[in-house]
């Protein structure tokens, strides 16, 4: 039967976890000298409170099977984002309860999808934790709490199973908690070097650090209404088309650069396939759309830009493709569906169950031919 105690000391634990996390947008608010500071405080304490009550003592039976850990990481999501929603509401900025769940479950999945229409007057706090929801959903919001707390006691590997997308949740080191910390770790990692890169840019920080929040989390919420083109610059557009591609690769990858085994990455059947359909799509597009800007050195700016931002699904713009030839806009749709790596932040089908699609297909046409014949598809040389 179902570990129910354990349960609800996980999801009391994680709701201690997102009021921690509320301190961040209070603090930028209290930087900015904004009453919303006040709201996120508010909805700390209540979710601390929630915590005192249910999550300080640990059940004698911690058990966790693939049940529990499905259970357990679709009700995490739904009552983060119940309680991510309350300072949109408190603070007004979203006044309808609804509509500032949306907005949550928006972040929380990077789906990036929005129901504002005038960003830009909303405070500081707000759009930091709207981009924040961003950063912390794009890993996994049970992958973070694991990071934040000892929920390694005993067969958390269904948690990230039932976590972390993809065909495999390979463990990168034997105990769940350490696989994820390491992967916050590089995720962190990432995130910093490109906010270092967008203030080389002339972006200021809260704009650094939103945008790197978004763009890590493969989300795409913007302070701005037009989004990145509002900083209309070509090298802002390049660091962030850069970082939406790195974001797309499977993270285990930059574990193996980690450990020097760069032959792993190199002969890494998925990369090479994600990176070959950026190239291809942008070519594409790039030759296309030519005619319509005045050098192909901006035609390739933006085909690239658009490209990675869909293909990861993060959703940034800096063109309005709307206007671009129908060949265009028909690769943008097919790189949308495909989708980035397994085991990323980027969203779509997943490039790896396209490889086997393909493998699969050519090995019934060939069957058709040679009905002896026995064929082993095979992925990354394991069959």
């Amino acid at each position: 039967e179902m570990n129910v105690k354990m349960i609800r000391y996980i999801i009391s634990k994680m709701m201690g976890a997102e009021g921690l996390l509320m301190l961040l947008p209070m603090m930028v608010g209290i930087i900015y000298g904004e009453h919303t500071s006040v709201y996120f405080l508010i909805t700390a304490a209540i979710l601390t409170a929630i915590y005192l009550l249910f999550g300080r003592k640990c059940p004698e039976n911690m058990t966790i099977y693939a049940k529990e850990g499905l259970i357990i990481v679709a009700t995490a999501w739904i009552f983060w984002s119940l309680a991510g929603a309350l300072p949109f509401v408190l603070s007004k900025s979203i006044p309808s309860y609804v509509d500032a769940f949306f907005e949550t479950v928006s972040g929380f999945t990077t789906t990036g999808s929005t129901i504002l229409t005038e960003i830009e007057g909303l405070p500081k706090g707000i759009l930091f934790w709207r981009s924040l929801t961003h950063w912390v959903g794009g890993m996994g919001v049970l992958v973070f709490v694991m990071v934040l707390t000892s929920l390694d006691e005993k067969n958390s590997m269904h948690l990230m199973r039932a976590e972390v997308p993809g065909p495999e949740a390979d463990k990168l080191v034997p105990k769940a908690r350490g696989t994820a910390r390491i992967l916050y770790g590089m995720y962190f990692a990432l995130t910093t070097i490109e906010v270092v890169f967008l203030l080389a840019g002339g972006m200021n920080l809260f704009d650094a650090v939103t945008h790197a929040f978004s763009t890590a989390g493969t989300g795409g919420f913007s302070g701005y209404n037009a989004s990145v083109a509002h900083f209309n610059s070509a090298y802002i557009d390049g660091v962030i088309t850069v970082f939406m591609i790195l974001f797309g690769i499977n993270f285990n990858l930059y574990f193996f650069l980690l450990l020097k085994e760069f032959k792993s990455v190199f002969k890494n059947e998925e990369l090479r396939a994600y990176l070959g359909i950026i190239a291809g799509a942008t070519v594409v597009i790039t030759c296309n759309i030519a005619g319509g800007y005045h050098s192909l050195l901006k035609a390739f700016r933006y085909a690239a830009f658009q490209v990675a931002s869909v293909i990861t699904t993060t959703g940034f713009v800096t063109a309005d493709f709307n206007k671009w030839p129908e060949l265009s806009k028909c690769v943008l749709l097919l790189v949308m569906v495909i989708g980035a790596s397994a085991g990323s932040t980027g969203g779509g089908m997943k490039i790896s169950r396209f490889i086997l699609y393909a493998k699969s297909a050519a090995r019934e046409i060939s069957s058709l031919m040679h009905p002896r014949s026995v064929k082993v598809i095979k992925f990354d040389g394991k069959a």
